[in-house]
């Protein structure tokens, strides 16, 4: 990666020699991108809590250690952030390719998806059922989401 190579997919991006282009890309290299509890996710958690809902959060034991868990039924769900998980990721990749660090964030963000991808793959394998919102999704319409993940409980909680 470090010598204008391009990294396979599967190649952890690294920031060994590259200079930091500000405080706050300083901030995301030292890991201070919220992982848990971020807004989105705070905002699904109250409306499904309001509703009745119980569940539990950011089940480290699971793969991708899913935002909100529902244990008895085997319902894991993601709030994925839109630019960390890539979403509309062909025109967010097209202006990446045009930006500072192209080949880190190209690799890091495909990584994150083949991830995301892998885990669900994994976790669906063993009967759970995966939901994947975007942030921008919940943000907007939160009750919309909350309906959705209501209505998928209602189904596995009914399902023989």
């Amino acid at each position: 990666m470090g010598g204008g190579k391009a990294a396979s997919v599967n190649q952890a991006p690294t920031y060994r020699g590259r200079a930091p282009a500000s405080p706050q890309a300083s901030a995301a290299a030292r890991g201070s991108s919220k992982k848990a509890d971020t807004r989105c996710e705070v905002k699904l958690r109250s409306v499904l809590w309001r509703s009745g809902a119980r569940f539990r959060k950011n089940v480290k034991e699971l793969p991708g250690c899913p935002d909100i868990v529902f244990s008895r039924v085997r319902l894991a769900i993601f709030c994925d952030g839109d630019f960390w998980h890539g979403r509309n990721w062909p025109e967010r990749k097209s202006k990446l390719a045009r930006g500072a660090n192209a080949c880190y964030w190209l690799a890091k963000i495909e990584r994150n998806r083949m991830r995301d991808l892998e885990r669900t793959a994994v976790l669906e394998a063993d009967g759970w059922t995966v939901l994947r919102f975007w942030e921008a999704e919940i943000l907007s319409d939160v009750e919309a989401v909350s309906r959705r993940i209501l209505d998928c409980l209602k189904g596995l909680t009914s399902a023989p």
